[in-house]
């Protein structure tokens, strides 16, 4: 057993490193919060695509110990090779594993491409053979790359604004500091591109796999996530790339609605969650800027959530058994309410125009946004001693 002291790598939006004992307080601290808000039974079986960290991680948690549900993941991590750590994800999952053992609650994992069409077949071959038809299929997939299995080609997404360049505010994440920034527009075969990774197509193969191999349970939902925005960030995410790609995946969720609804009486539903602090989202210019603005606005007005709040009151109000989720005009769920709140984004408004590198620790929440992007992997969560070596082999049990 290799014992080894991890200390936090990082390097703009990305963490190099993640703390086995960390990562799993991270997850203990989620699943207190889940089982005490849900009513720990009622669903039977669910398939959670992105399992590993952000809202997927926090899915699985709501469903496995919130509402009872046999959960069968799918991601793809690394695991732990001697002395060098595994990921994040990998982490978070083998503390859910270790601690759906000792409830008593079933979880298991699926390691691998999901993109590919072997990876679809174990989720289908280990459903078949351990699970049965599946009540609730979560689509939590964010990466900056995709193969396409029916063509070979890999896409890879871009963050950028569509039709002229864009200029505003953003942080220097190794600096800490406030600077301006440009993005030239992208080109067509961009958009595409983005479209292809982050837009609908894997999602509906997923329900059209699990459509042919007869696991779809009557009334089964699906869920995927996107995000809008305000008026501050328009520009590089709802008007930009990914924007473009999330109609693409909210038209996709009308297509499956239909099929569903046809097919077994279930639902296909697209939930517009709140900006948070995740991997995904501190890899967009003038993103982490904002949800730095937004958390002090939030946590002052007392209406600030993170994942796991988020989730629990998406099946809590709207996914639930016996819940009819409430939509939008555009038919979408909106768990971002409190932060499109017109007192919170007024303020929002008023701190970005001013916010400077000489006042942004009073103006935002900076320091909680540094704060919990290495909670992301496993650092500085309260309890945890990282002077102490730590073992890094933990199995997914």
């Amino acid at each position: 057993m290799a014992k080894v002291v991890i200390n936090p790598r990082i390097r703009g939006f990305i963490c190099l490193t993640a703390h086995p004992a960390g990562c799993a307080a991270n997850v203990r601290r989620q699943i207190d919060v889940a089982t005490k808000a849900g009513p720990g039974k009622g669903i039977a079986n669910a398939l959670v695509i992105g399992s590993s960290a952000g809202y997927g991680l926090a899915s699985l948690i709501t469903l496995a110990f919130g509402h009872g549900a046999n959960v069968l993941g799918a991601c793809f991590e690394r695991p732990p090779q001697g002395e060098k750590a595994g990921s994040a994800g990998w982490y978070n999952l083998a503390e859910v594993h270790r601690l759906a053992k000792d409830s008593g609650r079933k979880v298991e994992t699926i390691n691998g491409d999901a993109f590919a069409a072997a990876g679809k077949q174990a989720v289908v071959d280990a459903l078949k053979a351990r699970f049965g038809k599946l009540d609730y299929i979560v689509y939590s997939v964010a990466t900056p790359k995709r193969t396409d299995p029916a063509t070979g080609t890999t896409y890879a997404s871009v963050l950028k604004p569509i039709g002229q360049s864009y200029t505003a505010k953003t942080i220097d994440l190794d600096a800490d500091q406030v600077k301006p920034i440009t993005i030239n527009p992208a080109v067509d075969a961009e958009i595409e591109a983005t479209v292809k990774v982050m837009g609908g197509d894997d999602w509906a193969m997923w329900i059209e796999a699990l459509t042919k191999a007869d696991l779809l349970a009557k009334g089964c939902r699906t869920v995927a996530y996107s995000y809008i925005g305000p008026q501050i960030t328009h520009a590089i995410y709802r008007a930009g790339t990914i924007g473009r790609a999330k109609d693409h995946l909210e038209a996709t969720a009308k297509q499956l609605d239909a099929q569903l609804r046809a097919k077994v009486g279930g639902r296909a539903v697209v939930s517009v969650n709140k900006a948070l602090v995740t991997q995904a989202s501190s890899a967009i210019p003038v993103v982490p800027l904002y949800i730095s603005l937004l958390y002090k606005v939030m946590k002052e007005k007392g209406c600030h959530e993170g994942t796991i709040e988020q989730m629990v009151r998406l099946w809590r109000d709207h996914l639930g058994p016996g819940k009819e989720p409430k939509l939008d005009e555009h038919g979408r769920v909106r768990i971002d309410d409190w932060e499109m709140r017109a007192d919170v984004q007024q303020e929002a408004q008023k701190r970005w125009e001013s916010v400077t590198s000489e006042n942004l620790l009073e103006t935002s929440d900076y320091a909680g946004f540094k704060r919990e992007f290495r909670q992301l992997y496993g650092f500085e969560l309260d309890g945890v001693d990282y002077v102490q070596p730590v073992e890094v082999d933990r199995p997914l049990v």
